[in-house]
């Protein structure tokens, strides 16, 4: 039985998930969130009547930090962390991964993320491609999945697929809509590993952002379509607002107007921005376009 626990992040519902799974004698849980997100984390699984503190094994998908940020703190009670071999050893000095995420976040890091603390090498384990890992009676598939991230996972379980960010993320009745962050986004990796994905022919996604899907070949082509006009707007555009604070501003302005399409809530507008804040996307998706015209 798959548990979806909301953590909700920075106070708003449905943004940011991680996943409580209990077999024969373990817990185990696919994503951390945040370190600041532990408490709730915390409380949600004492409602289960579970105790967080039997948490044994942790599946990250990738380091980002609404995804793995909180996973020192399992380790601190246990755990052991699997995940990319190119995210271990930022797990275990996290230095470079604070500074550059210091970079984007300036002075709401500790607010955002909370703590961010090293791991013990001992308790992280660096996953092969579509290796197994086996915990009582469940087998969990690594399936690398880049694009999003280089490090990036999504973790099949039986009939399911757990896909972190390279499904996107979809809130509800809400659009699916792409997160692209710097610093190795790469659109081509990225439709690799939706096939990858679409080829192990889940019946379920779940979805960090957020919860349960089951429409999969809809999802994915809304996915497509969303990464195609995203990529091709700031292609346009850069060019057209050369400052970069217009340019993410204009963006934010267009996404928001995509989404209002959808005849969506306020509050749920307010989710998606939550969980995946399009100015993040600006970053992202220029530095594909830069690296791509200089290697031509």
């Amino acid at each position: 039985m798959i548990k979806i626990i909301d953590i909700n992040f920075q106070g708003y519902k449905s943004a940011v998930a991680c996943f409580l799974i209990k077999s024969e004698t373990n817990l185990i849980l696919v994503e951390t969130g945040p370190s600041n997100s532990y408490s709730q984390i915390e409380k949600k699984i004492l409602e289960l009547g579970e105790d967080v503190n039997k948490i044994k094994h942790v599946f990250v998908t990738h380091i980002h930090l609404d995804h793995s940020g909180g996973a020192w703190r399992f380790a601190k009670n246990g755990a052991t962390i699997y995940v990319h071999p190119k995210g271990a050893s930022h797990l275990e000095n996290p230095e470079k991964l604070i500074n550059s995420a210091t970079m984007i976040y300036g002075d709401k890091m500790d607010m955002l993320w909370g703590k961010v603390d090293k791991i013990d090498s001992k308790q992280i384990y660096s996953v092969r491609d579509n290796e197994l890992i086996k915990v009582d009676n469940y087998k969990f598939k690594a399936l690398y999945t880049p694009g999003h991230a280089s490090h990036h996972i999504a973790w099949k379980l039986n009939n399911v697929i757990f896909t972190g960010d390279v499904a996107g993320a979809k809130i509800k009745n809400g659009p699916v809509m792409p997160a692209c962050p710097p610093p190795d986004i790469n659109l081509e990796l990225w439709e690799k590993s939706i096939k990858i994905i679409e080829k192990e022919k889940p019946t379920k996604l779940y979805l960090t952002h957020f919860g349960e899907h089951h429409n999969i070949k809809d999802h994915f082509e809304k996915l497509r379509k969303t990464l195609k006009l995203w990529f091709d707007w700031i292609k346009k555009n850069e060019l057209k607002y050369k400052n970069n604070e217009i340019l993410t501003y204009k963006f934010n302005d267009y996404v928001l107007g995509e989404i209002k399409k959808e005849n969506i809530s306020e509050e749920l507008i307010n989710q998606y921005f939550a969980a995946n804040p399009p100015y993040m996307s600006v970053a992202g998706i220029k530095r594909y376009w830069k690296k791509k015209h200089e290697n031509k």
